[in-house]
């Protein structure tokens, strides 16, 4: 990854409270995965940002080598990694996501 994308994803995550990389937007995502996220987060009614990755090549290469995490989507809170579809499930369903999108939003 050369160091442009790098500090575009970086700015990127900085940015944004809440920021999902995924394929499409959160009005038209364009696969399952993506949109499994995208209905969690707006069940949980919060602000949260999406990158459409199909729109940038360089981002949706570069973001799989930043996370050290292969698949799309990717969920990012308070400009950590936190994980994909499946993770985002399981902490929503265990209740952890709410938590971890408070101490985001209030800091």
């Amino acid at each position: 990854m050369n160091p442009e994308v790098k500090e575009k994803i970086d700015q990127l995550v900085a940015d944004n409270k809440v920021l999902v990389f995924m394929k499409g937007s959160k009005l038209m995502p364009q696969c399952g995965f993506s949109n499994n996220v995208v209905q969690i987060l707006n069940t949980l009614g919060i602000p949260y940002e999406t990158v459409d990755i199909l729109q940038d090549y360089e981002i949706r290469q570069g973001i799989k080598e930043y996370s050290n995490w292969p698949t799309i989507p990717q969920v990012y809170i308070n400009g950590e990694f936190v994980g994909g579809s499946d993770i985002l499930i399981e902490l929503y369903q265990n209740g952890e996501l709410q938590q971890m999108v408070e101490v985001a939003l209030a800091s």
